[in-house]
């Protein structure tokens, strides 16, 4: 929980690194999706049979690829559609390796840290 609240406050260089990580891709994913909440619901809701028949069904439709969970709702029908459920889907995929590998780092840098502060003080004694 310490960490946590270290990386909210950026207590150490590693800890702002992680937060502007954090940030920066959630703040890439919102645009993303309202990005793609529009694309596919401009794609879609003419197409017939699609479960795409509003924005709202369009943003649920989107998020819900971007969280890579499925839906009970239909793939996309048109050409657009599906090209564009895709790159939603490869763009998920690429966050999810991104966090991964952030934290990752993270882990590695503060064990680092705090290696060389317990050795440090080691020799302070």
């Amino acid at each position: 929980m310490h960490e946590i609240g270290a990386i909210v406050r950026a207590d150490t260089e590693t800890h702002l690194h992680l937060r502007e990580r954090i940030v920066t891709i959630t703040l890439v994913t919102v645009v993303v999706d309202l990005v793609c909440t529009v694309l596919i619901w401009l794609f879609e809701r003419h197409a017939p049979g699609t479960d795409v028949k509003s924005i709202g069904s369009a943003a649920f439709f989107s998020s819900t690829q971007l969280l890579t969970v499925s839906s009970s709702m239909a793939n996309p029908l048109t050409t657009a559609g599906r090209v564009l459920d895709v790159a939603m889907e490869a763009y998920a995929i690429t966050v999810v390796a991104s966090l991964a590998g952030s934290f990752g780092a993270f882990f590695h840098r503060r064990s680092s840290e705090r290696r060389a502060a317990s050795h440090g003080e080691c020799q302070a004694d």
